[in-house]
């Protein structure tokens, strides 16, 4: 025994010898690896075995991670995956018995040990060749704990149990490991493990989505081992279009800089290079840019601003049609048929597109450089013409020198640039439009191409006037070309596209328009040629001989009109005059019978009322018909129009159009919004524009939702119009700053509410607004103050006429409420932006932080902050009129458990005794829920210490200057303000064990500590039932800083008081952070 023990302290002794050199460098990991191996083969198994474990023990209690411990753990993880021919059956029960000791040693309680095992274990596992003899029996041990410990709750060790997983999970015979990553990525908090999960990954349709939707995730080195994943594993021909697009779509405008780097040598390397032999027209087949225009346009944007598009003019759009024209004239290709070479591909359109427009920029670029350096170079030489530093001063000579040969470089630059996008496009205007109208002729597969031609044409030059003519008799006949249209078995015709824009889409118009402005490009060209269109297309519509195809036929061109045109002063030397126009055209097709005509017109009503100095009485109230009595479709067009002539002209002279004067009778005092009877046929027209708008928010019944709305309502448009209003609230005045915190409770009354779930873009529009709202003016914050209590009172269950229902209903229902009052008090806590720090008036001058009365005591300021806030929560608890219910009793404590969140500023004493003066009452209301008495009397003990002059009691007339600041609703007495608490009677010695169950979540030794000052400050304001020092010792741990979480109980009787005992725990949920 004595001689084994001796030489297993020499065999310990010489592994850590070997260990400790291989802790310096990696250089001789190689070396020592013979040396250690040779020292197993030469001495007993046993022996080496028990001495290597023993060895290794320091490694399992050193935390520190450091180069030095990860070189040991790489050496061991080669020594024990080394297989020696010679000693195969040693190497192999080491490696058995080593993995075996790593498991027992991961499941120890010490972390530290843990995380060495899991370490090693993983770095074994991957430095293991595949003809590796190793039992089934050890591996399915290894699974199975490295399964345990991803999910451990340390992140170093899930990192590397997922990394010794990812081995096997290759295997199709553990799907179970899949799963586990699966299961576990949604689920992981640390950026690390989801990267390492993400790594892990092998390649599947399940694990492809999975993989595609981490590009989303808050961290980039995720998002970027994401992309790493997609472009090792999952080659282009596997990816679905939908896959790709979203790759490229996300990662091109991914905002940090590695990420997108990551996803464009994805693109470039993986997809362009190896998968479409660097030709780019082949990635976009592959990306279908007919469908997904926008990604295409942003694959191109990046492959030409690195330099990998080659451009090659003998497959340019010029080379193809003089190669069809010499088809033609051999009779290859037959004059005027519609054969698949004759016709070009969409993907080839889309590509020479991108490269002519990119050539131009770079052109015009280039252009603009050389001219501003020659011009500059100039000025220098005439200002030192005549001097003789001009011929004499070196340094000055070879300045402009140098700046005479960048422009040269410059100008040459842009002439190759000029001249090869000369070479590419067509040869003549002629030969362009022949293209275009090959294209149209071919039927709607060719519709893309045919709008990327066209937008290809304002590259074109057409300073030529035969060129202009022939570009302007194409136009004529574009505009003329009627909409597309089928017909149904009845004989019925119905529109192909939105029936709004010319051509059925808006990006064809936008095509049509720009290729006109720019061969119309002098003063009041385009407007003269539109008009006359569409002087010739109302023709028959004024004689009412048009069908609904020819009258939204011509509303589609005169739409474009609009659309294109700055005012209407453009237009009233034109053939058709703007009076003519409204009251000829729009107003008659607002009017007519067939609900699409309808619709368009009243969009152009829209668009005409945009133009106009100030909006007319016609117009307006064309639109405030079609917003009341229209149909859904036409009433959604007619508040997009109302709405943008709120914001464009302002609700004020919208009102005046309608012959309601603001300045004779101004609104200043105006506090509620009329209600409007929408069923009376005129009631709508003795309203103001913005209580019309407000009614419509309150309105349940639009009528049937149609196609052509796209999930539009006008519920949707007219609160993000109201949220627009209310951020650029000085810019519209006409709105009565008492109406701002009734608008605001509204949208967020809409935010919160169920009937918006299916509103996605107001809720995305909301979402922004709010984020913003706070920040940019105190008054912003003043108008969250007086809207918080409107708003708990209209989606609390249960109180002021709500709705109830089930318990389960109302438990859902109190907790959404509790998640809008959080919100707001977000919104109140948000910090405003530098510029409002100090508050403004209109007109420039700072408002006056002093006191408003003489005493000194009341500052000019507790409206706008949180002080406003309480006060309004504890006016409405004191005030509230059914508090023995239990839906009253739950809304009282929720709003207490606002209130009790809220912090004073020491020079608002004022406030501050006014709000002491009420928690008095406060607490009575809600003695029944005892841990809400306790935080509200801890507010108190904190109003106390902020409160200077703690036995000095506020004045009648300060406390209603207050009131009035305020502008509460509801009258406070001094018998209010001035009541004391009652005390409850004295009870036994013994107190009884209270029921009440409260976790405690963990805290530091620095935060369970409590001064002495706190410790004193807190028994005077607790009722004196007992004065053990155990009380004293419980008070100083509730006044730490931790986190509750109470588990609430209602002891009150029926069924009622059932429904809030079970949505009690969820509200202390939503409360408690």
């Amino acid at each position: 025994m004595a001689n084994n023990e001796e030489e297993e302290e020499s065999l310990m002794e010489k592994i850590a010898k070997v260990l400790d050199e291989t802790s310096s460098t990696n250089a001789i990991h190689n070396r020592k690896l013979k040396e250690l191996s040779t020292l197993r083969s030469s001495s007993s198994y046993r022996l080496f075995f028990s001495a290597f474990s023993k060895t290794l023990k320091p490694l399992f209690n050193f935390q520190r991670r450091n180069s030095s411990s990860a070189r040991i753990v790489r050496f061991i993880s080669i020594f024990a995956a080394h297989r020696d021919d010679k000693n195969g059956t040693i190497c192999d029960q080491f490696l058995d018995d080593f993995v075996r000791f790593l498991l027992i040693a991961s499941a120890a309680s010490n972390k530290t040990a843990r995380l060495r095992s899991c370490q090693i274990i993983s770095e074994i596992i991957m430095r293991l060749p595949d003809d590796a003899e190793v039992s089934d029996e050890l591996w399915d041990d290894v699974i199975e704990l490295m399964k345990v410990r991803v999910a451990d709750k340390v992140p170093m060790i899930r990192t590397y149990a997922v990394h010794a997983l990812a081995r096997f999970a290759n295997d199709t015979e553990n799907n179970d490991i899949v799963d586990l990553f699966l299961q576990a990525l949604p689920l992981e908090s640390n950026a690390e493990v989801r990267k390492t999960i993400i790594l892990s990954f092998p390649p599947s349709s399940e694990t492809l989505t999975t993989i595609i939707g981490c590009t989303l995730d808050v961290h980039e080195a995720v998002r970027k081992a994401s992309y790493c994943v997609l472009a090792n594993k999952f080659p282009l021909q596997s990816l679905s279009i939908k896959h790709r697009t979203i790759i490229l779509q996300r990662g091109l405008a991914d905002r940090s800089l590695s990420v997108s780097k990551e996803c464009l040598k994805l693109m470039k390397d993986n997809w362009l290079v190896k998968c479409c032999k660097n030709d780019p027209v082949v990635l976009l087949h592959f990306l279908d840019v007919e469908t997904y225009e926008s990604v295409g346009e942003a694959v191109m944007a990046s492959l030409l601003k690195d330099g990998m598009v080659e451009v090659r003019e003998d497959k340019s759009i010029r080379q193809f049609i003089e190669s069809s024209r010499r088809d033609t004239n051999e009779g290859k290709s037959p004059s005027g048929e519609h054969t698949q070479s004759s016709m070009l591909e969409p993907e080839v359109v889309f590509y020479w597109r991108t490269v002519c427009k990119h050539l131009q920029s770079e052109a015009q670029s280039h252009d603009e450089d050389w001219l501003s350096l020659w011009s500059t170079l100039v000025a220098v030489l005439y200002i030192h013409k005549g001097q003789k530093a001009y011929c004499e001063t070196e340094p000055q000579v070879s300045t402009w020198i140098t700046s005479g040969t960048e422009a040269a470089v410059y100008a040459e630059e842009a002439f190759d640039k000029n001249d090869l996008l000369e070479k590419v496009l067509p040869a003549t205007v002629y030969d362009y439009v022949e293209l275009v109208k090959l294209h149209l002729d071919a039927g709607p597969n060719y519709r893309f191409t045919a709008r990327q031609l066209l937008l290809l044409g304002v590259m074109l030059d057409f300073s030529d006037a035969t060129s202009r003519k022939t570009a302007s008799a194409f136009l004529q006949e574009l505009l003329h070309r009627p909409l597309e249209h089928e017909v149904d078995e009845d004989g019925n015709q119905y529109i192909i596209g939105d029936g709004i824009h010319l051509g059925g889409e808006r990006d064809w118009a936008l095509s049509v328009s720009e290729l006109a402005k720019k061969v119309h490009a002098s003063a009041g060209e385009f407007e003269e040629m539109v008009i006359g269109v569409v002087e010739e297309l109302a023709r028959p519509c004024r004689d009412r001989t048009a069908d609904f195809m020819q009258w939204m036929h011509c509303l589609a061109v005169t739409g474009l009109l609009l659309e294109n045109v700055n005012s209407s002063r453009r237009l009233q030397t034109r053939a058709m005059k703007p009076s003519e126009l409204l009251h000829c055209l729009l107003l008659p097709g607002a009017n007519h019978v067939h609900l699409d005509v309808k619709r368009v017109a009243v969009r152009c009503l829209g668009l005409f009322g945009l133009l106009e100095r100030k909006p007319s009485e016609e117009l307006v109230k064309q639109l405030r018909l079609s917003f009341v009595d229209g149909p859904s479709s036409v009433s959604v067009m007619a508040t997009k129009a109302l709405a943008d002539l709120a914001m464009w002209h302002g609700p004020h002279e919208v009102d005046k159009a309608m012959g309601y004067d603001m300045l004779s009778e101004p609104n200043i005092d105006k506090k509620q919004f009329p209600p409007i009877n929408f069923s009376d046929s005129n009631g709508h027209l003795d309203c103001e524009l913005v209580d019309l708008l407000f009614a419509g928010l309150d309105r349940d019944y639009w009528g049937e939702v149609t196609e052509t709305d796209d999930n539009e309502s006008v519920q949707a448009i007219v609160g993000e119009g109201f949220a627009k209003a209310l951020l650029l609230s000085d810019k519209y005045s006409s709105i009565s700053a008492s109406l701002q915190p009734v608008i605001l409770a509204k949208l967020v009354t809409l935010y919160f509410g169920n009937e918006t779930e299916d509103l996605f873009r107001l809720r995305q529009c909301l979402s922004v607004f709010f984020e913003h709202y706070p920040t940019i003016s105190a008054n912003h914050k003043k108008y969250i103050s007086k809207a918080f209590i409107p708003v708990m009172r209209s989606i609390w269950p249960g109180i002021y006429g709500n709705a109830g229902g089930s318990p389960i209903l109302i438990s859902r229902l109190r907790k959404r409420a509790a998640q809008a009052s959080r919100f707001m008090l977000q919104m109140m806590q948000s910090p405003l932006y530098s510029k409002e720090t100090q508050m403004e008036d209109r007109s420039g001058s700072r408002e006056s932080q002093e006191s408003a009365d003489n005493s000194g005591q009341l500052s000019g300021g507790f409206e706008y902050g949180e002080e406003g806030l309480a006060i309004h929560i504890a006016t409405e608890v004191v005030c509230f009129p059914t508090k023995k219910t239990a839906a009253g009793k739950a809304y009282m404590s929720g709003l207490c458990k606002i209130a009790v969140l809220l912090h004073f500023r020491s020079s608002e004493q004022a406030a501050i005794k006014f709000m002491r003066g009420l928690l008095n009452r406060v607490i009575e209301s809600v003695s029944a829920d005892k841990e809400v008495v306790k935080d509200l009397k801890f507010v108190a003990a904190r109003l106390e210490a902020l409160d200077e002059c703690p036995d000095q009691a506020l004045s009648q007339d300060q406390a209603d200057l207050i009131a009035g600041r305020l502008e509460l609703e509801e009258p406070l007495g001094m018998d209010d303000l001035t009541s004391e608490l009652q005390t409850p009677a004295q009870r036994s010695v013994r107190p009884t064990r209270s029921r009440r169950r409260v976790r405690h979540e963990e805290v530091s030794s620095d935060e369970s500590e409590t001064s002495p000052s706190t410790v004193l400050a807190t028994p005077s304001l607790i009722s004196t039932r007992s004065q053990r020092a155990s009380k004293t010792a419980a008070l100083s741990k509730m006044t730490a800083k931790r986190d509750v979480i109470i588990e609430e109980e209602y002891e009150e009787d029926g069924n009622q008081e059932e429904v809030s005992d079970l949505s009690s725990e969820d509200e202390s949920d939503v409360y408690a952070e």
